[in-house]
């Protein structure tokens, strides 16, 4: 299994992808692949931090050429946490998937430390996302209402959860945030 950044020839498979995993989710919208697009056409969209968990495998039709299998997802795009009057760039993850036959086997925990490591080379401080917490806070999120933070769209605030991309990112800085 490797990592890589999206590209436009791995849409299709990246939407098949995101609706059969999240066929399964706990927490879901029923639209998750459409909403990947949407968010890959907005101003928000950060091509460098969607990325996609791939395997290798031979074709047999062809003597040496190898095919990949795109077998998990993430993407993170551009959000602003708003505190007290300032805007802050921040990152929202939606979505993360997994293919339902490679789960456990530490795919999207592979997928959540490479985008954050390169978000965090790009400057970014903290990442906000609506998931299961039981799940998230195995990677160091925590609920956004433990910084002070509510969504303004108000989903269940359990659900509602951020990551400091370094020690105390959003130390004073309760607010808003926007999670579609």
């Amino acid at each position: 299994m490797y990592l890589r950044q999206e590209k436009p020839e791995d849409y299709e498979a990246i939407y098949v992808l995101v609706k059969a995993a999240f066929e399964t989710a706990e927490i879901k919208d029923g639209d998750e692949q459409d909403y990947v697009i949407e968010l890959r056409k907005s101003s928000r969209y950060i091509p460098e931090l969607a990325l996609v968990a791939a395997e290798k495998y031979e074709e047999k039709k062809q003597a040496n050429a190898e095919q990949e299998n795109i077998i998990g997802h993430i993407m993170l795009t551009q959000t602003e946490l708003v505190s007290r009057d300032k805007y802050y760039d921040t990152l929202l993850l939606s979505p993360l998937c997994v293919a339902l036959s490679c789960r456990k086997r530490g795919i999207g925990g592979a997928l959540i430390k490479e985008s954050f490591r390169l978000a965090g080379e790009r400057g970014y401080s903290a990442v906000f996302l609506c998931g299961d917490p039981e799940y998230y806070m195995k990677y160091g999120f925590r609920k956004a209402s433990e910084f002070g933070i509510i969504n303004e769209r108000d989903p269940d605030p359990e659900h509602v959860m951020a990551y400091e991309l370094f020690p105390n990112a959003l130390k004073g800085k309760s607010g808003t945030i926007n999670i579609l």
